[in-house]
């Protein structure tokens, strides 16, 4: 009961925070999208996904992703728990081929098999269990879809959010590094397909380029990874 109770708080805690940051982050959105730390995010994205496929974008936040990806074809459902950022997207973003509802990571609203593919673009960081919402992740995409995520470096700004938690405080965002993620994409039966490290400023792409994938993932604001969900087809 305990547990059940802090996870609701996590869900509340998480969702105020973000009401309260939509209209900043509604802001900045723009250039994040177009120069900015998330530019490579729909290049990578359509590097494998085919025009025409089911999307649902997990954290849509004010659905300026979700439209880019509209635009291209793509049938996309935003999903979000901040209701500030839904109103943001479905006033500032809305076409044809993108429609948004509240929902959370770790208990999506949708039967299994529902999309094609997944975009969660720091997602996972405002769940209280990474765990369940890639198990969730894994539910809804069809044997064979695509899963892209993209999570937070050790490094990266936002981070900052679950610095209370040193003190016993309350704090709505988890430390989970890349490559905790990735084992927990692997054993939930997510296949790796691709990778790309979207630096820091300051980091010099040609010298990290050369390091492992593991120190590019310390270097970096944000990692992207595409996964082909293996979970077994249904007889």
């Amino acid at each position: 009961m305990r547990l059940e109770t802090e996870k609701v708080k996590w869900t509340k805690d998480a969702e105020q925070l973000w009401n309260e940051n939509s209209a900043g982050w509604h802001a900045r959105s723009k250039n994040m999208w177009e120069s900015g730390s998330r530019k490579a995010v729909i290049p990578f994205f359509t590097k494998h996904a085919e025009a025409g496929k089911t999307v649902l974008d997990i954290g849509c936040g004010d659905g300026y992703g979700s439209r880019k990806l509209a635009e291209l074809g793509f049938s996309v459902t935003g999903i979000d728990f901040s209701r500030d950022m839904l109103s943001i997207a479905s006033k500032e973003n809305a076409h044809p081929n993108a429609v948004y509802q509240y929902g959370n990571a770790a208990d999506l609203p949708f039967p299994d098999n529902a999309a094609d593919a997944v975009l969660s673009i720091n997602c996972l960081e405002w769940v209280s269990s990474p765990r369940l919402a890639v198990l969730e992740i894994r539910r809804i995409v069809k044997a064979g879809g695509l899963v892209c995520i993209a999570i937070l470096g050790p490094a990266a700004g936002p981070r900052i959010n679950s610095y209370p938690r040193l003190y016993d405080k309350p704090a709505a965002c988890n430390t989970m590094m890349p490559w905790e993620f990735t084992k927990l994409a692997g054993e939930a039966e997510l296949k790796l397909l691709d990778q790309l490290p979207v630096y820091k400023e300051g980091v010099d792409g040609h010298v990290a380029n050369e390091l492992s994938a593991e120190l590019k993932q310390a270097l970096s604001f944000l990692t992207l990874f595409m996964f082909k969900n293996e979970k077994e087809m249904e007889k």
